[in-house]
């Protein structure tokens, strides 16, 4: 019998979780060293992305989705121990948001909820917080209002995107035909009100400042229901009455992480890019004609009233591409001599899907 296997298996363990607390240590040095070289620093969410490919989805004890939490989180702790980070967000704890920079940042970047979007832009501009998450999209719902406004004032960057599956759950301490009001902010009714129609008609629908803020309600008071995260549920200790209740099973929220940083190209862009027009007509129309001739496919187009100012709009677009491309410098160089303000919002990575 060999000397390993006479060892108590609590012993074997804690030489084990020691070697691995070791391997870790390592890492982190050398998250260190290449923070200290420019030329070789690699940012966090590729980082993220590198570890988690190393997981091929063969036959382990451990599972799949595990094993990529695991790596994330040491990737995270290891950037984390290296260059301590703040992230903003739109709280409370368990809001989409919160779950987005997870998914985004890992969980040992300290994660600093906030009462609204506006105050993530705020946060990350005083220098409180080196990035912000805000929701910018909803395959649903569309633009999100409040982050478009903020994004015009031009004071922060785009670093990078998330873009985030989002599930909505039916939440109690009560059975669905005990239910008599069901909780949540006006979005995440929004996104559900076809089930919550068929299965729950006749119930008030009372909206809130976050679903998490509606998971405490429904924690505290019998027959109230809240549209929520699961991890909002474990946290208040609630019941699934219904998980996936989303009318669309496409539900995607695309988030926009912000910050000082002007990312360089990676290979797989895309730029966010904001302009206003002069007010009179074929203004808009010979803009266009700009990206055509460039070769620029927008992927995204939205306008938005100019404060104070009725019948005029700013617009931002989106397409393919880095600023610093050939082609997209070309146009910025046109559409700055036929606009009254170009904006590059960012450049950045294109986002993943979580």
């Amino acid at each position: 019998m060999s000397s390993a296997s006479q060892e108590p298996s609590a012993d074997r363990l804690k030489r084990i979780d020691r070697e691995l607390l070791d391997l870790v240590a390592r890492r982190q040095q050398i998250v260190a060293e290449m923070m200290e070289q420019p030329e070789q620093e690699v940012s966090l969410e590729d980082a993220i992305l590198d570890a988690e490919a190393l997981v091929n989805g063969g036959e382990a004890a451990i599972s799949e989705a595990s094993q990529k939490a695991i790596l994330r989180h040491i990737v995270s702790a290891c950037y984390q121990a290296a260059q301590p980070k703040r992230v903003a967000f739109l709280g409370p704890v368990d809001s989409y948001s919160h779950l987005a920079g997870l998914a985004y940042f890992g969980d040992a970047v300290e994660l600093s909820p906030v009462s609204s979007i506006g105050a993530v832009f705020d946060s990350v501009e005083r220098g409180d917080c080196q990035y912000g998450i805000v929701p910018i999209e909803n395959s649903t719902d569309g633009r999100i209002v409040d982050t478009l406004g903020k994004l015009a004032n031009g004071e922060v960057n785009i670093t990078g995107e998330l873009l985030l599956a989002i599930h909505h759950n039916l939440l109690s301490h009560s059975a669905r035909d005990k239910i008599t009001q069901v909780h949540s902010k006006p979005q995440a009714l929004s996104q559900c009100r076809g089930w919550l129609a068929s299965h729950l008609p006749g119930v008030e629908l009372v909206e809130t400042a976050s679903t998490a803020a509606a998971a405490e309600a429904a924690s505290t008071t019998p027959g109230i229901a809240a549209v929520a995260s699961l991890a909002a549920g474990r946290r208040y200790g609630l019941d699934v009455v219904q998980a996936s209740i989303e009318d669309n099973r496409n539900n995607v929220t695309r988030f926009a992480v912000l910050g000082a940083d002007r990312p360089g190209p990676s290979g797989d862009d895309k730029t966010t890019l904001l302009f206003e027009v002069e007010h009179r007509p074929g203004a808009l129309a010979d803009v266009m004609g700009i990206f055509r001739d460039c070769e620029l496919n927008l992927t995204w187009i939205e306008s938005f009233p100019q404060p104070g100012r009725p019948n005029e709009y700013f617009f931002i677009v989106e397409f393919p591409g880095h600023q610093a491309d050939p082609g997209v410098s070309k146009m910025l160089a046109t559409l700055g001599q036929q606009t009254q303000r170009v904006a590059v919002l960012g450049s950045y990575p294109v986002g993943r899907r979580v």
